[in-house]
């Protein structure tokens, strides 16, 4: 069927501007679309504290990440409750974040848990939890702390931690203020204390703490030290060095046995971490080394005496 030549105009005419204005609406739309803000980062989701066991000079906390997880490790800050509450130009304050010391007080501690190093444990999934002990810390890899000696007996002290940021999410906010209380001051004896009461109790002590070692030489892997050589030893930082974090716990089991606790329990690692040590001279003492992954069983046997998880049980 022939159309008519004025009808067949009339229809170019509708198609051309039909296909401009597809195309005009292709040209906004993509100048909208390329103007277009980003959407800011997430931020990781807040942790949790919760208090998990005390003894004189520690206290443990078990740090759980939310839905994110925190696979880049967090961030936890600790001061006593007293300081707390005078804020931090010794006024009256309340616990609220407000009244925190600033980043540079001495009288803030912050410790650091990278889950970026190798084969760190502060890599947490989603929901994931790990278990940090405030005051005696193994310093195992990824740990970093401008406090280093144990808690003060009898002592009330507030933590609040955050998430660190990822290439994807921004750090979390701090958690809430948590509170956790040290043991009251006692010395019993019969049972253990943890490395790092006989680090704050030993021939230098710490604050108002007094010297409580039982014996002053020891013996560790066949070579033998004095008192100030292994108190240099419990302040020297393991720094992914097994040698050292093994020794921390060998001797604090060895000082515990000494003043009376059981040591059945870890007569066996006792002598296989002496073997395992032979004569390396351990830093600062000397420059002995052992590999995290060679001594990481025994160092936590050990730890598990001394923090009173197996064997005669922790002093209350």
């Amino acid at each position: 069927m022939l159309i008519a030549p004025g009808k067949q105009y009339r229809g170019l005419i509708a198609l051309v501007a039909f296909v401009a204005m597809a195309a005009s609406s292709v040209a906004i739309g993509s100048t909208v679309s390329a103007d277009k803000p980003k959407a800011p980062k997430t931020k990781m989701d807040t942790l949790t504290i919760t208090c998990a066991g005390s003894t004189q000079a520690s206290i443990s906390l078990q740090i759980c990440a939310g839905a994110t997880g925190a696979p880049a490790g967090f961030s936890l800050q600790w001061t006593t409750a007293a300081q707390l509450a005078a804020g931090p130009d010794g006024t009256p304050g309340t616990f609220d974040d407000n009244t925190w010391p600033s980043s540079d007080s001495s009288d803030l501690c912050h410790a650091s848990f990278s889950g970026n190093a190798n084969l760190s444990r502060y890599e947490l999934g989603c929901n994931g939890c790990v278990v940090v002990n405030v005051g005696d810390f193994l310093f195992d890899q990824g740990t970093s702390t401008n406090c280093c000696d144990g808690l003060i007996c009898g002592t009330t002290y507030v933590f609040r931690a955050f998430a660190h940021a990822t290439s994807t999410l921004m750090r979390s906010d701090f958690t809430g203020n948590r509170t956790c209380s040290t043991l009251a001051c006692g010395h019993d004896s019969g049972c253990t204390y943890t490395q790092g009461y006989w680090k704050t109790h030993g021939p230098i002590p710490t604050g108002n703490n007094t010297n409580q070692w039982p014996v002053t030489p020891l013996t560790i892997g066949t070579v033998s030290y004095t008192d100030l050589q292994l108190q240099a030893i419990f302040d020297k930082p393991a720094a992914g060095n097994g040698l050292v974090s093994l020794a921390h716990q060998l001797i604090a089991a060895k000082l515990n046995i000494a003043n009376g606790a059981d040591g059945t329990a870890v007569a066996s690692a006792i002598a296989a971490a002496d073997a395992l040590i032979g004569g390396l001279v351990i830093p600062p003492v000397g420059v002995g080394s052992l590999s995290a992954a060679s001594t990481s069983a025994l160092t936590s046997i050990l730890a598990s005496y001394n923090e009173g998880a197996i064997g005669p049980g922790h002093c209350e």
